[in-house]
């Protein structure tokens, strides 16, 4: 799960957390600005107490799982809060989010001052949230303990056996995640995020708030903005979706973001004869013959884990595609798998799923499935969702399967929330952050969002990375700048 800014769309086998959009419907049910006074909002601050304190608060928040019906349950937010460095010229608060969907946000606030530039710590109160569902946020969603069962399955089946283990698998899974966690799975949509945002702005007693949103972060904003533009100071969204895409119009573009740079990969690696997986300056012809090799002979790694199948090493790869400062370790990690050891590979699929050292999981990725799925379930059916197999193997021949496998939110047990529509109107101008090699979230659907927005501006990075903010001092600083000052004077700018 890449470097903690991630999404998947639709039902793929690799989860490639970084969002495609949804096409959207108007019908929320709850008005927009549907929200309690805002004395019903409070929260609970008390200072933090870790290696990371220096002064930060950390506090929870209860929000109602139904903004139109708030007997029907509680979620208490999480949420942290760096406050300003120089108080005599505090501007605000700034809300940021890191994406998914299925992130925690107060690591950002945790580990502000490595990320954020000087000037904003100089003049926000950073405050990051836990969204419903997700981190220390309780209810928070928990659906298995073991992802190798429902996650390391063969992505390209050649018979109906095969294929009907993927099928039992999603339906397991979906079974499971409803039993877990019941009525609240149906609560922690996109839009109810965009809710709890408003609320947390009460509770701070901001009339306008200024929000920083990465990856999935700049589709929970856009949503914002859009529900209550009002209320929205200044927004950047560092690494957008097409907020017009559809479920499946958005993993195919996902899918052609990620076989993009993974040609880009090989490129690179075949012109250097340093490269660990030169391969004779094939390396993509190399590739191929050890998916087809692994598809037939597992690799075994440890004992009581999944052996490097087809599916373990498209999301090994995948993870690598996040940015090209992975790529190094990706050959050599390639190169070892030719020689028969998995190791490396098995480890970057780990770090895709978030497998921490003592072998347990985060919730991330069973957050991200839920919100996904009741945001935009994509096909209805098994037979619906196998149609549109050809379509991505055009759009990405290697890596198009392991995106088109899976079937979770076929069988998916929550209601639907379909994200409110973007448009972002009467919310000013928004800068949206493009990057020219994003696998994630490709610069043509940062692009998108920026034209769809009534007032989109947007920064194009030259990269292979996944969002922009921090890559250098020119985004950085027109970001900064603009969240400082609220102006811009740009349509589109280069960095």
């Amino acid at each position: 799960m890449r470097s903690r800014r991630i999404l998947l769309t639709l039902v793929t086998s690799v989860l490639v957390l970084s969002c495609g959009g949804t096409s959207a419907s108007t019908d929320t049910t709850v008005p927009a600005d549907s929200t309690l006074p805002a004395a019903e909002y409070r929260i609970e601050w008390e200072p933090c107490i870790d290696s990371f304190a220096d002064g930060s608060e950390c506090g929870t928040m209860k929000v109602p799982f139904d903004y139109a019906n708030p007997g029907v349950g509680t979620f208490t937010l999480a949420l942290r809060r760096h406050p300003a460095q120089v108080p005599s010229e505090r501007i605000g608060s700034l809300l940021v989010n890191p994406g998914g969907p299925g992130f925690g946000g107060t690591y950002l606030a945790e580990q502000a001052t490595s990320i954020f530039g000087g000037d904003l710590l100089d003049r926000f109160d950073i405050v990051g949230w836990d969204p419903r569902g997700t981190g220390d946020s309780e209810p928070a969603i928990d659906c298995v303990d073991e992802y190798d069962r429902y996650f390391a399955y063969d992505p390209t089946p050649e018979n109906d056996e095969e294929r009907q283990e993927i099928i039992d698998l999603s339906k397991e899974y979906a079974d499971i995640c409803g039993e877990k966690n019941g009525e609240m799975l149906s609560y922690v949509s996109t839009n109810n995020s965009a809710r709890d945002m408003d609320a947390i702005r009460r509770a701070l007693g901001e009339e306008k708030i200024s929000y920083l949103g990465f990856s999935y972060g700049s589709e929970l904003g856009a949503t914002w903005a859009t529900m209550f533009p009002g209320t929205v100071r200044a927004a950047v969204l560092d690494g957008a979706a097409d907020p017009t895409a559809d479920s499946v119009e958005g993993g195919l573009q996902q899918a052609a973001g990620f076989e993009k740079e993974l040609n880009a990969f090989f490129d690179q690696c075949a012109k250097d004869p340093t490269c660990p997986f030169h391969s004779n300056g094939d390396p993509g012809a190399a590739f191929d013959r050890l998916a087809e090799k692994v598809d037939s002979e597992p690799v075994k790694v440890a004992a009581g884990r999944t052996p490097v199948n087809q599916s373990v090493l498209y999301t090994a790869v995948s993870e690598a595609m996040y940015s090209s400062s992975m790529w190094g370790d990706l050959e050599i990690a390639l190169d070892e798998l030719q020689s028969g050891d998995g190791k490396a590979i098995l480890d970057f699929y780990d770090q895709y799923y978030q497998r921490n050292s003592d072998g347990t999981y985060g919730n991330e990725l069973e957050a991200f499935l839920a919100i996904s799925c009741i945001d935009d379930p994509g096909p209805k059916t098994v037979e619906e969702s196998d149609k549109w197999l050809p379509d991505f193997l055009e759009a990405a021949p290697r890596l198009g399967a392991s995106f088109a496998s899976g079937y979770w939110c076929v069988f998916w047990p929550a209601r639907t929330d379909y994200r409110t529509e973007i448009t972002g109107k009467g919310a000013g101008p928004i800068i949206v952050v493009g990057t020219t090699g994003d696998s994630a979230t490709p610069l043509a659907s940062s692009r998108r969002m920026a034209e769809t927005l009534e007032d989109g501006r947007l920064i194009v990075l030259d990269a292979q990375r996944h969002t922009g903010y921090g890559a250098n001092d020119c985004v950085t600083d027109a970001v900064n700048d603009f969240l400082i000052t609220t102006e811009v004077s740009f349509r589109e700018k280069s960095c």
